[in-house]
């Protein structure tokens, strides 16, 4: 009788260990869940799934701006991520954010890419997932048009009050050369500090100050002068996204039809 009972006990701790193990069908399952997180995780999934691509903006000229008296963003950028969400096949919409704090609207997802004239920095980079170098850019002084010719290189400015955007190329540019500055929410602020004559000059994109500076513009009597720095610009996607892999196959595959127009259209150089 003992025996017996011995052999009842070791056949079912045979089966509770048999019941521990992987089957068949807990593999597939297990599988199936992979899979399904996978698809959770996929940027692209997300935003096709929601039908909108959210898009990170500043008012800045010829980037992204509004025409005197409509309310639709046009512009470079603007025109450039219309053309994306189209082939992806879903809507578009532009939000103004706080450019000091672009990375945290990202990843919050309030938005879903910083498509500003974003410059391609190290600190972006290791924040964010960034798309190919679209377009190039630099950072210059601006200034009155009358002041330009007496400042020749960084240091003869030691000695001015600059205005930049918070967050910006052009405040660390300022830093870098140890410069006096204010800063303030975007660029265009910058300049309006320049042309009411509380800074002596602003650091600011060159395609801005192309747009934005010089006879028959809002800002006649300023002028572009010295160039600090050489730079690109480039999208952000959240760190990891698989969406900037598919921008850079559209740009590859739209240069001549989108992007080389809106280059002319806007007056601005191709990256690539």
């Amino acid at each position: 009788m003992k025996k017996i009972i011995a052999l009842l006990m070791a056949a079912l701790l045979v089966l509770a260990f048999a019941g521990c193990a992987k089957t068949p069908a807990n593999e597939e399952a297990s599988t199936d869940a992979d899979v399904t997180n996978e698809a959770a995780q996929s940027d692209l999934e997300y935003i096709k799934n929601k039908g909108t691509l959210v898009v990170g903006i500043t008012d800045y000229a010829p980037m992204d701006y509004k025409e005197e008296g409509s309310d639709e963003w046009t512009g470079f950028d603007a025109e450039f991520a219309r053309a994306f969400a189209a082939d992806l096949g879903v809507e578009i919409e532009f939000i103004e954010i706080d450019w000091d704090n672009k990375v945290f609207e990202l990843d919050a997802k309030k938005i879903d890419c910083i498509w500003n004239g974003m410059t391609i920095t190290n600190e972006i980079m290791l924040a964010t997932n960034v798309s190919d170098a679209y377009v190039k850019n630099a950072q210059v002084v601006v200034m009155a048009a009358d002041k330009v010719a007496d400042y020749a290189d960084a240091a003869s400015m030691a000695d001015l009050a600059f205005a930049v955007e918070s967050g910006s190329a052009g405040e660390d540019a300022a830093k870098e050369n140890n410069f006096t500055y204010t800063a303030v929410l975007t660029q265009a602020d910058a300049l309006m500090e320049v042309q009411a004559g509380t800074a002596d000059a602003c650091i600011i994109d060159i395609t801005m100050a192309n747009a934005m500076t010089g006879e028959g513009t809002s800002y006649a009597t300023l002028a572009k002068g010295v160039e600090l720095t050489s730079e690109e610009y480039g999208v952000s996607f959240r760190k990891g996204s698989d969406v900037t892999a598919v921008l850079n196959q559209f740009m590859v595959d739209n240069k001549a039809e989108v992007l080389d127009g809106l280059a002319t259209k806007y007056e601005l150089t191709l990256a690539f």
